[in-house]
């Protein structure tokens, strides 16, 4: 009965707030707006990539970049991942900004394919800001930002991280792959990690170091934590 529905989204504890519309009867509804409170009201956020990873100067272990989709525009966004021996005899699994059963689907898929002994550690999750993410295109980031965790070992300074993983371990192409490789160069990134079959088939060049990559053992040898 109504032209328009629109949702304003954010987390209590953070300053951000998502628009997204949900039915729009004369226009699409694959764009989001991103604004932040501040004192005089909300105030529109021009370039929300660069707000969600401002902070990040260093590469501590367990902490990546991901480019993710909200509708047609690409954003960046930090992941950040923590793995400790459990105390207690079942495993804690914490995902915060993502879903649950997808987290405890890839710790399976690091424990058989990659061989880490995930068994007894408790992994937790974060998406920086209070964003939340469901595509699959964050998988490949979610499972490089655990192992660099357990292993106490940095993800190279400057890498992007883009791909689906599957149960066996390989790494599925994504769509939209040339918008979200051209956020990252503009924005300064110098490596991007993608799927192998995505990368045959770019058709401009860029000017950051661009890895294909067909699965997790092959990401993980080609950024030093195998």
């Amino acid at each position: 009965m109504v032209d328009t529905v629109l949702y304003l989204e954010g987390e209590r504890y953070f300053s951000y707030r998502i628009l997204r519309g949900v039915k729009n009867r004369f226009g699409s509804t694959n764009e989001i707006g991103m604004f932040e409170m501040q004192d005089k009201g909300m105030s529109e956020i021009l370039n929300p990539s660069s707000i969600l990873i401002s902070e990040r100067e260093e590469t501590p272990p367990g902490s990546i970049i991901v480019a993710t989709m909200e509708g047609t525009r690409p954003l960046m966004v930090e992941i950040q991942s923590l793995t400790s021996t459990s105390v207690f005899g079942l495993p804690r699994r914490t995902a915060n900004g993502m879903d649950y059963n997808r987290l405890t689907l890839l710790i399976a898929v690091l424990e058989k394919k990659a061989g880490l002994s995930l068994g007894n550690q408790d992994v937790y999750i974060n998406v920086v800001g209070g964003i939340k993410l469901n595509e699959p295109a964050i998988d490949l980031g979610v499972v490089l930002a655990a192992a660099s965790s357990y292993k106490n070992m940095p993800i190279p300074k400057g890498t992007v991280a883009i791909g689906e993983v599957g149960l066996t371990g390989e790494i599925r192409s994504v769509n939209l792959i040339e918008k979200r490789i051209k956020e990252a160069e503009k924005l300064g990134f110098k490596t991007c990690i993608i799927p192998e079959n995505n990368k045959k088939l770019l058709k401009e060049n860029y000017k950051l170091d661009i890895i294909g990559v067909s699965d997790i053992l092959d990401v993980m040898k080609k950024i030093g934590l195998k």
